[in-house]
């Protein structure tokens, strides 16, 4: 007799790696929607601010006598109304103890500082009354100094941002590789240098731009108050509006509904939030403030807003000696939330994906009296991948070698992996080489050299660049012991919990807050594979402090490697308990028991079995049950890294540059990027498109500019230019897999990966262009003028030279043999 083995049942696809369609986006784009400014409670006033004309001013008298009188004005408050209650603005990253922090009041009391500062606040029955009455609100200013210059801000004698400080210096935090023990003395890498290259690079200042202005609405009750908020960080602005207010942790909820954007301009404690909690505390009634784009270009922080003067050392082969870094860097008139920790996080990342043997950091906060500067998309990473990857270049060109054999020559080898960098982070996986050969092929990159080599002989009009970002950044912004070491004020862990239901739906519960990223989509990815559930079946809950009390929100590309992590483990725990049901139900021992597809089975009893979700069942009944278990399968988990992970990747841009008229075009932009393990390609693949379009926004299009008074200039979308999908180019993309070993799915993080990297690749290829022509470098954004003045008068293009003195003040020498740049003018050791 012959036996006929049934066919097996065919395992469902896995859903870690399916391009699955995001669940939210139904929602989303059919207007099913609850922003914050949708919300309407009964009796609810509304709060317009009342906001500074002058950058810096004492306040000498504020009336608002018309303003009280106004039709359904209900009340008007002043910064001398809410002196004793109001507090300061939090800054939670006090990144040296000597920093210097000046305070900051929702609502100024005796004197502002940047164009935009609350001065006083109507509250009215309507949203037009309010708007109205802040015209009858009469203010004296007496002027004061502005200070806008950091260079000028820091020099012998100058003018004081704030009268009641030293100086204008908020922080001066040092890196020294030498000293820390990670790498060797850079003065003396530099003092042996055989070739020294010195730049100046100007990093412009930048407004998040989200789509969905800002909005909060508070509602009252008793002492309980409830707070929506267009946030990026409910849990963190929940602790800090209650150590600001005094109103008990537990008495305040705060929601963050569907949020249009971040990009970090939401990862905030804002002077609105403040201000209508402490209204509606006042009044007892539900209050709803809502910015106009123009109030959120003017008062919203800002971003990036460097200086940086940079010295790299190597020898005549190209071999990398030493990489020395002074930056001046812009916070503003105040300290916002992490202010202070945006460049220091970017010190870690300056040496690039190098093997540096020496590396000094030097970084100084400067006070201006222009909109603070705080997170914005990449954080500290965008601005140091620029300053490697641009300086690269040039000492590229001042050897007289092509600048992807000297990033070859120097990057770190896939064999070196995990490695250990100048600037003593562990760096855990990657493949340069591979990332690049894919993204040389992606982009055409050999014939596209010989076309720049036909275009230059032949002195075409339109010259063609090509433009090489290699880079590596710091994602998953959460080792808690790491932020400790580094004064941050909060850990980095990161909370989940999973709900299994009698009909067996799941629910999970995220600390990690969306705004965009698809976190409902990927987080019912990560379950439904772990318990073995129908991806439909599993609902995600997040941004509410009431329904997921633990959390530390969104940023730094820490919500999969951080929160999806978190979720992982509560899964893992789930099927934990869940084996212990499965066993008592089968007769059979937990070791016996082998999980699969959503099931338990007995190990070599075929035809036995029990789904998980009829477990969650015979759970709820508890009727036969382990009798020293609660009948509970559900499960929390708290996950905190200990380490970052590291995405990189490889970005080219080739770049059309009309000599003529200064016009730039980008031909073609390849990208390969190595995000580990990838939960859903059509996420990431959105991710990436968004990071590449906002970083050649920097490159070629955003400026927040400030006019000698400290008046914002572009303070509209008609002067403040955000590219749509009609200004930039199709991308090519790749991808690369090395898993990251310190989370459980092997993700790196995307969030910021292509505005990381694509700024200095869109910076590079321009300049390439017309690098012939006698131009080393272009303030960005790269307008026309800019680059025709470049090509036609020298210098960068703007009003002033930005080459030509090196990292510590002297005067460039590009070509040092075994003499050091003088770091005298530091001052010793700082």
């Amino acid at each position: 007799m012959t036996l006929v083995e049934e066919p097996a049942t065919a395992a469902p696809e896995k859903e870690i790696g399916k391009a699955r369609r995001r669940k939210e986006d139904a929602r989303l784009i059919t207007g099913k929607t609850t922003w914050t400014d949708n919300m309407v409670l009964p009796g609810m006033l509304h709060i317009a601010v009342v906001r500074s004309p002058v950058a810096h001013a004492k306040i000498t008298n504020v009336d608002v006598t018309a303003a009280q009188q106004s039709p359904n004005v209900v009340a008007v408050f002043t910064g001398q109304d809410f002196k004793e209650e109001q507090g300061s603005i939090p800054c939670a990253w006090p990144v040296t103890p000597d920093m210097v922090n000046p305070g900051h009041p929702s609502v100024a009391v005796d004197e502002v500082n940047h164009v935009g500062e609350a001065v006083a606040v109507i509250v009215a029955r309507s949203k037009t009354a309010a708007q109205d009455a802040v015209e009858l609100v009469d203010v004296d200013y007496d002027p004061l100094p502005v200070v806008l210059d950091m260079e000028q801000a820091t020099s012998q004698t100058p003018s004081l941002c704030h009268d009641h400080l030293e100086s204008n210096e908020s922080f001066n935090f040092v890196f020294d590789g030498g000293e820390a023990g990670t790498c060797g003395d850079t003065d003396q890498a530099f003092a042996d240098a055989e070739v020294v290259v010195s730049r100046r690079f100007v990093q412009q200042r930048l407004i998040p731009a989200f789509m969905e202005p800002r909005s909060t609405v508070v509602q009252p009750q008793g002492d309980n108050y409830t707070l929506w908020s267009s946030t990026q960080v409910p849990h963190l602005l929940r602790v800090m509006l209650a150590m600001i207010t005094g109103i008990p942790e537990h008495k305040l909820r705060v929601i963050a509904p569907d949020v249009g954007g971040g990009f970090g301009g939401k990862l905030q404690v804002t002077p609105e939030e403040v201000i209508s909690l402490l209204v509606a505390r006042r009044l007892g009634k539900p209050v709803k403030w809502t910015e106009t784009r123009s109030e959120s270009l003017m008062s919203a922080h800002h971003g990036r807003d460097q200086i940086q003067y940079i010295d790299i050392a190597s020898d005549r082969e190209g071999n990398l000696k030493g990489l020395r870094c002074r930056i001046l860097s812009d916070m503003g008139a105040y300290l916002r939330l992490v202010s202070p920790g945006v460049p220091v996080l970017g010190a870690f990342m300056y040496v690039g994906i190098y093997k540096f043997p020496a590396y000094r950091f030097d970084c100084r906060g400067i006070f201006t009296n222009k909109v603070p500067t705080d997170a914005y998309r990449g954080a500290g990473r965008p601005e140091a991948t620029f300053a490697i990857e641009r300086i690269m270049d040039e000492l590229a060109v001042e050897l007289g070698m092509d600048p992807l054999e000297l990033r070859r020559k120097n990057w770190i080898k896939a064999e070196e992996f995990p490695y250990t960098t100048a600037a003593g982070l562990e760096y855990d996986s990657g493949d340069y080489e591979q990332a690049t050969q894919q993204a040389l092929q992606l982009l055409g990159y050999d014939e596209l050299r010989e076309e720049q080599r036909r275009r230059r002989e032949s002195n075409d009009p339109v010259q063609l660049g090509i433009g090489i970002s290699t880079f590596t950044e710091m994602c998953g912004l959460a080792p808690s012991r790491v932020l400790g070491s580094l004064s941050y004020g909060a850990g980095g862990w990161e909370n989940a919990s999973i709900r299994m239901l009698p009909t067996g739906k799941v629910e999970v519960v995220t600390g990690s807050t969306p705004h965009g990223q698809g976190h409902e989509t990927a987080w019912s990815q990560l379950v439904a594979d772990s318990l073995g559930v129908p991806f439909e079946d599993v609902e995600v809950l997040h941004g509410d402090t009431s329904i997921s009390p633990r959390g530390l929100d969104t940023y730094g590309s820490r919500s999969l490697v951080v929160g999806g992590a978190a979720v992982m483990k509560a899964a893992d725990k789930v099927v934990a308990k869940a084996r212990r049901v499965a066993a008592h139900l089968l007769e059979a021992d937990e070791d016996d028991l082998d999980f699969a597809n959503g099931s338990f089975s007995v190990r070599g009893t075929p035809g036995t079995g029990l789904s998980i979700q009829e477990i969650a069942l015979a759970t709820f009944a508890a009727h036969n049950f382990p009798e020293d278990m609660e009948p509970s399968i559900d499960a929390e988990a708290t996950f905190d890294p200990v380490n970052f992970s590291f995405p990189h990747g490889t970005h080219l841009c080739a770049m059309e540059v009309d000599t003529e008229t200064g016009m730039v075009k980008i031909r073609k932009y390849a990208s390969v990027d190595d995000v580990g393990v990838v939960v859903n390609p059509l996420i990431v693949e959105g991710q990436v498109h968004g990071g590449l379009a906002q970083g050649i926004a920097q490159a070629l299009y955003e400026e927040a500019v400030y006019d000698d008074d400290g008046n914002l200039t572009t303070g509209t979308f008609v002067d403040y230019l955000v590219p749509s999908a009609a200004d930039l180019p199709h991308f090519d993309t790749g991808n690369t897999v090395h898993a990251a070993p310190g989370n459980p799915i092997g993700a790196k993080g995307v969030g910021e990966a292509g505005c990381i990297a694509s700024t200095p690749a869109v910076v590079n290829a321009a300049i390439d262009a017309v690098r012939h022509l006698g131009v080393s470098d272009i303030l960005m954004p790269l307008t026309p003028e800019r680059v025709w003045r470049a090509i036609h008068h020298g210098g960068d293009g703007g009003d002033r030279a930005t080459a030509g003195t090196n990292a510590y003040g002297g005067a460039s020498t590009e070509t040092t043999a075994g003499v050091a740049t003088d770091a005298s003018s530091l001052g010793g050791d700082r």
